[in-house]
């Protein structure tokens, strides 16, 4: 068989449009096309030539055919006047506008790369502007779809995606998660929603041997972090038999229950979440291991624990951003660089410290210098023996930084 066979079709699905369609213009400033020409698929407000055409003659998520001021086509975008970044590319066809076959290509384009490196269909399938579809995310849980829409333009497309959705792959049920703080800054209400088929009461997720199942009313995000999936199989690979294993921030345990069933004699997850650590212990037990769980705080945890005495050969961390916008950036290094210094407080002599990031605003090498601050506070040497990133389902675009946001640093930690 050919690499070619091995590869689901897509060409077929093509988007077949001929004709240019007629869409209100959108005009950039002198020089603000040099981003969109390198790639990347963003335009900010101050960038667009509002005396030739002004933003308030849109409607949040109107079409728009994006020139620059030499009135050059640069591609079909749609148009949000209340936001910061007030157009988002969809198309840079002259003769492919925003519709549903451009969708079902996308969609094909995107499941190609999942069903080449994954075995069984629990992924995340579209993955924003990693996949040529900003503001939409799709997660995959066999033959449910749970999708989460940020933005205005993808909001009124809303119909149009979930035909697509049902003619690529014919699920049983998509369902809409969108409670999300990132339709705020785009004036949506936050709502969850079935597109069709029934809202499940649980997801039920695959990864590699073990199975997970989270309580859908209490899912976080839209239901399973499935951008650490590469991580926890790099986790699996440095962890060793009869270890003591902290997983802070916990959420369903799969980072506990990975090492149990590599070996490790005991896991603690912690997390503020009741629901979260409800969902521990029943995943560990349908995995056949049992965890600890403990409820509160991560920061008030880690200390608690330090007082009793406790010591871990292995301690994760996985904490939500700290880091949402540039203005958090010194308040969110101080978190990262705390939640580090009292995770080693607890480790052994010789131990393994997984430090995870999922800011965008804070770079691997940032995070690297804040363990290594709070390595020098405890007296502990560090060597870094592995680095990891986001799983191949959300893809990094390379002309848009933003999407390549997700860092773990796999730490041995010992005394100095």
């Amino acid at each position: 068989m050919s690499a070619d066979d091995s590869m689901p079709a897509v060409a077929d699905d093509a988007p077949l449009a001929v004709t240019e369609p007629v869409l209100p213009l959108l005009r950039l400033k002198r020089g603000e096309d040099r981003r969109l020409r390198a790639g990347h698929l963003w335009v900010y407000s101050n960038e667009v030539d509002i005396a030739a055409t002004p933003l308030t003659a849109f409607a949040p998520g109107a079409h728009a055919r994006v020139q620059d001021w030499r009135d050059q086509f640069l591609g079909y975008a749609y148009v949000n006047p209340h936001a910061l970044i007030c157009a988002r590319l969809l198309s840079r066809s002259p003769v492919q506008p925003p519709d549903r076959s451009l969708f079902v290509h996308r969609l094909n384009v995107a499941l190609a790369l999942r069903e080449r490196h994954y075995a069984v269909p629990h992924y995340r399938w579209v993955f924003g502007e990693g996949d040529g579809l900003p503001g939409l995310v799709l997660d995959r849980y066999g033959e449910v779809i749970v999708g989460q829409i940020a933005t205005a333009g993808m909001e009124a497309l809303r119909g149009d995606i979930e035909g697509a959705v049902e003619k690529v792959l014919a699920p049983e049920a998509l369902v809409w998660k969108n409670d999300g703080g990132a339709r705020d800054l785009e004036q949506l209400p936050r709502q969850v929603i079935t597109g069709f088929g029934k809202t499940p009461e649980e997801l039920r997720v695959i990864e590699g041997v073990l199975q997970f199942r989270v309580p859908f009313a209490a899912a976080q995000k839209t239901g399973w972090f499935y951008d650490q999936s590469a991580n926890r199989e790099l986790f699996r690979r440095l962890l060793w038999p009869g270890a003591r294993v902290l997983d802070l921030c916990s959420y369903g345990g799969a980072w506990a229950i990975t090492a149990l069933r590599c070996g490790a004699r005991e896991a603690l997850c912690v997390d503020s979440s009741e629901a979260a650590l409800a969902a521990a212990e029943a995943n560990a037990l349908a995995n056949g291991v049992a965890v600890r769980t403990r409820r509160g705080d991560a920061f008030d945890t880690l200390d608690a624990l330090h007082l009793e005495g406790e010591r871990f050969d292995v301690v994760v961390l996985d904490p939500p951003a700290f880091i949402k916008r540039r203005k958090d950036q010194a308040r969110g290094e101080a978190a990262y660089r705390k939640l580090n210094q009292l995770a080693m407080r607890l480790l052994e002599r010789d131990a393994l410290l997984v430090s995870c990031s999922c800011s965008f605003h804070l770079t691997g090498e940032d995070l690297v210098r804040l363990i290594q601050a709070a390595a020098r506070h405890n007296s502990r040497f560090v060597q870094v023996l592995a680095v990891g990133g986001q799983a191949p389902d959300h893809p990094m675009h390379p002309a848009i930084p933003e999407t390549r946001y997700l860092k773990a640093f796999f730490c041995r930690v010992t005394r100095a």
